[in-house]
């Protein structure tokens, strides 16, 4: 059964039309990509918050570091994306 969010973007890294930034540059998805995904899903991605400002914001950051911090510890290979996640969001 499809869900919601079931239309996913290219995951091109590199170029004018790039969606997803390099590992080397923090792995995440760019202003692009997250712009393209909301359209087409109708969803409401939002951007990394490393500092956040207001009290949401510091629980989404607890919230992503803790999932991605479980990502790497689980993971079978190096997992070199979800750790640049990690370094991007100060974690």
């Amino acid at each position: 059964m499809a869900t919601k969010h079931d239309k996913p973007i290219a995951h091109k890294t590199t170029g004018k039309d790039k969606t997803y930034n390099p590992t080397d540059k923090g792995a995440g998805m760019t202003a692009k990509g997250r712009a393209e995904y909301n359209k087409k899903n109708g969803s409401d991605l939002k951007a990394p918050a490393p500092n956040p400002k207001t009290e949401k914001d510091k629980g989404r950051k607890a919230s992503f570091c803790a999932r991605m911090e479980g990502v790497v510890k689980k993971a079978k290979g190096p997992a070199e994306r979800a750790k640049a996640s990690l370094k991007n969001w100060n974690c």
